[in-house]
């Protein structure tokens, strides 16, 4: 049972917001979201998939509830799964039935953790996609509009939270190398000629 509703979607967002936004750590950022996601949605599971440098996978990024046999079963091959293809060209996709629906890259898989219903919203994060946010439900179903809106808010929210995390630790790394630079110029102009 969702639990969106009983407290109103916009104050669930508002304080996922909060909570993601206290820290800049993306692992962190991912996992809040992840747990929040599937707590506040009342599923059995969250995961957040990231598109790799190579546009061809995705690798996970945080997971909740999801056992660490099926994580283990290997990376998703976009070509091969139907349902994130079409989240990351922009589409919310719903999967009734797992185990039976072909976009479904892992199907016995799924069968095998108890998934059965899947809710697919792309993260997108200055004008492309970086990856997808999935819901699992361990039966068959259909999703509410309002579930599939929140989904959507929160790979809203989750996105530009990923993008802040990732600037900020690119950020990091360039103080760093700039000490470090600072660090060797000062050495090399005390050391006599």
């Amino acid at each position: 049972m969702s639990r969106i509703g009983d407290r109103g979607e916009m104050e669930a967002l508002v304080e996922m917001g909060q909570v993601v936004n206290a820290t800049l750590d993306l692992d962190q950022v991912l996992g809040t979201i992840a747990e929040r996601g599937a707590r506040l949605m009342g599923m059995k599971a969250c995961s957040i998939r990231l598109l790799e440098e190579d546009g061809r996978h995705l690798r996970i990024g945080a997971a909740y509830g999801l056992s660490d046999r099926y994580l283990e079963k290997g990376r998703v091959a976009v070509d091969r799964s139907g349902i994130d293809a079409e989240a990351l060209a922009g589409a919310t996709v719903q999967v009734r039935d797992a185990t039976r629906d072909p976009r479904f890259q892992y199907a016995e898989e799924a069968r095998q953790e108890g998934i059965r219903a899947v809710l697919c919203a792309p993260l997108q994060a200055k004008g492309r996609a970086i990856g997808c946010i999935r819901v699992y439900a361990a039966q068959e179903r259909e999703f509410t509009a309002q579930e599939v809106s929140f989904l959507g808010n929160l790979a809203n929210l989750g996105a530009v939270a990923i993008e802040n995390a990732r600037a900020y630790a690119d950020l990091r790394t360039l103080s760093e190398e700039r000490a470090w630079s600072a660090r060797v110029t000062h050495h090399q102009l005390r050391a006599p000629l």
